[in-house]
């Protein structure tokens, strides 16, 4: 399946996937019908860097889908029996069965035959209060406001077993690229792990806009 990442520097136009891509062809349903590949709202150094910290985990959970593309870095380099938890309420379409982001997310993350996926359609807050599964591999990057993005951290790093890890995206600045002192993840790990240390996590990798953190033993 192809997927299209990001360019820096980031200038916030359409064409910073690729000089040849139809501004007429950015709707999700061009990418379900094939017409275009699936985009990420990553760069191609990020979605390495999740493949990499990705290797060998069993169990991972990732908040916010879109079209699919980090779910693809995830499931392509998961353990082989592993399974992948897709959280995202895909509540954007006004016609629930023409959901075509949805759509086109399914297709992109089903192109990958590895371990198995399971499709969570609801809010992160809401599929934490049934949860009760230790997590290897926690992906945030759902609700972008301080106060979504701090609830998902409060809510969900308490499964994340010991060296297990949490990935933070658009969570820090970065030459050429999107995010500002305003982004909720920014302020986030700011406030987190920069104004202080929390007892038993630590700064891990930081790379474009990812911030990735480790629970120590």
């Amino acid at each position: 399946m192809k997927y299209a990442v990001l360019n820096l520097p980031y200038t916030g136009s359409p064409l910073d996937y690729r000089s040849d891509l139809s501004p007429s062809r950015l709707h999700p349903i061009h990418a379900w019908l094939g017409r275009r590949p699936v985009l990420a709202q990553h760069t191609a150094e990020e979605h390495a860097a999740l493949e990499r910290w990705a290797t060998g985990r069993s169990i991972i959970v990732e908040i916010g889908v879109a079209e699919g593309v980090l779910a693809m870095a995830l499931r392509r380099r998961m353990a082989a029996d592993g399974t992948l938890y897709l959280i995202d309420p895909f509540h954007l379409s006004r016609i629930p069965i023409f959901n075509f982001t949805k759509l086109a997310a399914h297709r992109a993350v089903g192109s990958v035959p590895r371990g198995k996926t399971v499709w969570i359609q609801s809010f992160s807050f809401e599929a934490s209060r049934s949860w009760n599964t230790p997590i290897d591999l926690l992906l945030i990057d759902g609700d972008h406001t301080e106060k979504g993005v701090r609830r998902d951290w409060e809510e969900w790093s308490p499964f994340v077993a010991p060296e297990g890890i949490v990935i933070l995206h658009d969570a820090r600045l970065f030459p050429g690229g999107w995010t500002t002192p305003d982004y909720g993840p920014v302020r986030l790990v700011d406030d987190l792990f920069r104004r202080q240390t929390i007892p038993g996590w630590r700064i891990a990798e930081e790379i474009h806009s990812l911030v990735i953190v480790k629970r120590e033993k």
